[in-house]
């Protein structure tokens, strides 16, 4: 009993301090901390930037989602090398859901250079506090999983666990990228110029 229950939990949440993550960021969202993050602000949006902590999984990932679907994007890391490929797991992860990661090279966050429009997807409450400190407007940060089916305002980080959490973690980003697209193509936003209207079907879950 106790083993799957553990066996769930890893499958769901990674580890236990992703589950206390995401009990922290739901209370911080019931006080109305999180709920700016949450819908779209900017009247124009010309790129999505997906942010992350190391630029080799979810962000990773999400770039390659939004690229197959037209959306314009770009994505970075706030702690992480210059040209570090995509993590195996992330790869093997991506590649269940028919995408690669091969060819990806991670990008600092200071290397990338700003521009009006730029509307930027994070994946953690402390990650939307690290671009406000860094200068960034409010409203041009938004929690990417408000836009997850099932919604999941905490995507924990996936590096070094098991298959069963990359799944579930790229499912919700795969899904979140997918419905962000859409609403950006409907507002008539530059970056989802190139969307097809279909994007936001449900991608074929992970074989």
């Amino acid at each position: 009993m106790i083993a799957r229950l553990a066996r769930g939990l890893r499958a769901r949440h990674g580890t236990h301090r992703g589950w206390v993550r995401l009990q922290l960021t739901r209370a911080a969202h019931g006080l109305g901390l999180l709920r700016p993050y949450t819908r779209l602000r900017l009247a124009r949006v010309d790129r999505v930037v997906f942010v992350c902590l190391g630029n080799i999984n979810r962000s990773a990932f999400a770039l390659a989602v939004a690229r197959q679907a037209g959306l314009r994007a770009e994505s970075v890391g706030l702690a992480t090398t210059h040209g570090a490929p995509a993590s195996p797991a992330a790869c093997a992860a991506a590649l269940r859901r028919g995408l690669s990661l091969r060819a990806h090279q991670a990008t600092p966050i200071a290397d990338l250079i700003p521009r009006p429009g730029d509307l930027y997807a994070v994946m953690e409450w402390r990650h939307a506090d690290a671009l406000l400190a860094r200068g960034l407007s409010a409203q041009s940060v938004l929690l990417l999983g408000a836009w997850a089916r099932p919604k999941r305002l905490h995507l924990h980080d996936p590096h070094t666990l098991d298959d069963a959490f990359f799944d579930t973690c790229f499912g919700l980003i795969d899904s979140a990228v997918r419905a962000l697209a859409a609403e950006l193509a409907a507002g008539g936003h530059p970056a989802a110029a190139a969307v097809s209207p279909t994007v936001a079907r449900r991608a074929p879950a992970p074989a």
